[in-house]
Formats: C-alpha cells, structure tokens, sequence
C-alpha cells in the first residue's frame, strides 16, 4: 500500500486587525481567501488558502461601528505568513503612530510574497517607506490627503487596486474584494479567480 500524497501547503494569509478598522476592508479579503479553492473543486481538501486574523493583542477588537472580532493570533505570536492584508478605517490615524504595529508590517515585508492594502492601510504602508517611488491608491476621500502626506508616492485616484510587485494597494472598502481576487487570478489563473468570484456572487468581477 502507498503512502498518500502530502497534502501542499496553503497558502498562509495575515490580516491585521486594529481598533476602529473598517469591518469590510479586512472581511471583504478574508471572504475571497478562505473560500477560494483549486480549479473545479470544492470542499476543505481544496482550500488554496489559510486565513488567520492578527491584531496587536489577543484581546476582542471593537472595529467600524462596533463590531467585536475575536483575533486568532497577535502580532508577536502567529504562522509564518504568505500575504499580508492591512485595513483601512478609521483606526489607522491611530496605527500610524503606533511603533509595534508599524514594526510588525516592516519584519513582515522582509519575508512574506506580498503586502496589500485596502482604503486608507496604505498611509501605513507609506509611513514604512513601502510606497516610496510607487503607484498606489486609497479611499476617494483619502486621495488628496495621502498626496500631500507622502509626495514620494505616485497616487492613482482611477484604479481600484495597483499592483506594484510585492506591493499591492487598492481603493477603499469594497476593492478590497477586487485586490484579493486580483491576488487570486495572479497566483492561480483567472479561472480560479472568476471561480471565487461566482461563489460569492460578485458581479463586479469579469
């Protein structure tokens, strides 16, 4: 009798979570990943992804008009991570100046495929120097304000997300979906991508 195949690794995914966040900046990623599977299948067995929710402390998180999330990890004890997932809202006036949440996206940097952003998470992916020379965007509301904060960045105010390489960023709220099926597409084709898209009944995607 043979051995069964070793089932592959999935892929690891980390979003941060933090006071007052957005709730569909951070749920809106954590949809298409944990329910994105290989090609024609279905089921846990399939899953192309594993989700795990980090905030600064293990403590519930009271995000955008009080919804509470119990993370699973904290940002000094969590899997080694694939992709990183930052939220806006408007708790990152706060993160940015918050020196161990900022630390924890640099080290992450060093290590992981890719770090994204949704709404206004890309002022602290600025704040680091990661949007430095780049394109990126934010909140429509948010646009003039990341121009005037961080000159270095090129801001787009006419892309849903931007794709820098290891960097991603996209605009606010509900292009966070839009971001991580583009994640999706990028790392497993656009059938794939257009598979999780159908499940979840997102019309915005082709």
């Amino acid at each position: 009798m043979t051995d069964p195949a070793p089932q592959k690794r999935r892929t690891q995914v980390g979003i941060l979570i933090f006071e007052d966040g957005e709730v569909l900046d951070f749920c809106g990623p954590f949809e298409v990943f944990s329910i994105t599977t290989a090609e024609g299948q279905a089921g846990d067995d399939a899953q192309l992804y594993e989700v795990h929710v980090i905030a600064e402390e293990g403590d519930i998180v009271r995000c955008r008009n009080g919804v509470r999330v119990q993370p699973h990890y904290t940002i000094d004890e969590h899997p080694d991570l694939d992709i990183v997932v930052v939220p806006g809202g408007r708790g990152t006036r706060r993160e940015l100046s918050n020196p161990r949440v900022l630390s924890w996206i640099t080290a992450q940097f060093e290590h992981v495929e890719l770090v994204t952003s949704v709404c206004t998470g890309s002022f602290l992916l600025a704040a680091i120097g990661l949007l430095d020379g780049k394109s990126a965007t934010t909140h429509w509301a948010s646009i003039d304000w990341l121009r005037e904060t961080y000159p270095s960045v090129a801001v787009r105010d006419d892309q849903r997300y931007v794709d820098e390489g290891r960097v991603i960023t996209s605009a606010g709220v509900s292009a966070g979906i839009d971001m991580a099926l583009h994640v999706v597409e990028r790392m497993h084709g656009p059938a794939v991508a257009r598979q999780s898209a159908r499940h979840m009944e997102y019309d915005g995607w082709t």
